[in-house]
């Protein structure tokens, strides 16, 4: 699926979950697996950096705490080189194959993550996006939630990975570039208030998956 011009190829069974940290996202994938299972589909769950275990091995490096912080095009580099791998490992084939994805994180997250908040060039993003992932989902579900509640949840778990100890101006900056891409996006984004009950986020992000269907019959 390499593309080096043409546009992003929306896929009609790809989705996507976004969000900064302690949005959520677990708990909706879940729930949008279940419903999508029990149409006797194959839905395969899947995350970022990650999905592969070579892009696994990425994630480790990219989230480590333990040697130098990244320059911000290393990051960008090591996030897409993951992308690449897991597009075409396990995304690309399980679509090829008439199976949903539901994917927590994509290409939205080094918008916000290394475009917004680091401040990477956005150009570049682009280009990276139509050069080595070359498609898109065709629902991002958002969750958004204000910083300091994300990132008490986050924090609540465990030990903190070299992302989630981020200062949290840079988080506010995360959000802002989630919430902007939703506004330029609305055809494929859907935000949640991801302050709500966990339940009934799901059910929202449930409902807004089961419109979706139907508008795409």
């Amino acid at each position: 699926m390499t593309n080096h011009g043409t546009p992003l190829q929306r896929q009609p069974r790809f989705i996507t979950l976004e969000g900064g940290e302690g949005a959520g996202k677990s708990t909706v994938l879940a729930a949008l697996r279940e419903v999508l299972q029990a149409t006797g589909d194959e839905v395969v769950s899947t995350r970022e950096p990650g999905g592969t275990p070579l892009a696994e091995q990425i994630r480790g490096l990219l989230l480590d705490t333990h040697h130098e912080a990244p320059t911000t095009d290393t990051e960008l580099l090591l996030v897409f080189a993951a992308r690449a791998q897991h597009v075409r490992e396990t995304i690309a084939p399980a679509l090829a194959r008439g199976a949903w994805v539901i994917s927590d994180r994509f290409t939205d997250a080094s918008y916000a993550y290394q475009g917004s908040a680091r401040g990477g060039d956005v150009q570049f993003i682009a280009e990276l996006e139509r050069r080595v992932v070359g498609i898109a989902p065709a629902l991002t579900l958002l969750l958004d939630v204000p910083v300091a509640i994300g990132l008490q949840r986050a924090r609540g778990r465990g030990a903190s990975d070299r992302i989630e100890g981020e200062r949290e101006d840079f988080f506010e900056r995360v959000r802002s570039g989630y919430l902007a891409r939703a506004s330029a996006q609305p055809e494929r984004f859907r935000v949640i208030d991801a302050t709500l009950p966990a339940d009934v986020v799901a059910a929202q992000a449930v409902a807004h998956l089961r419109a979706f269907i139907e508008a795409s019959a």
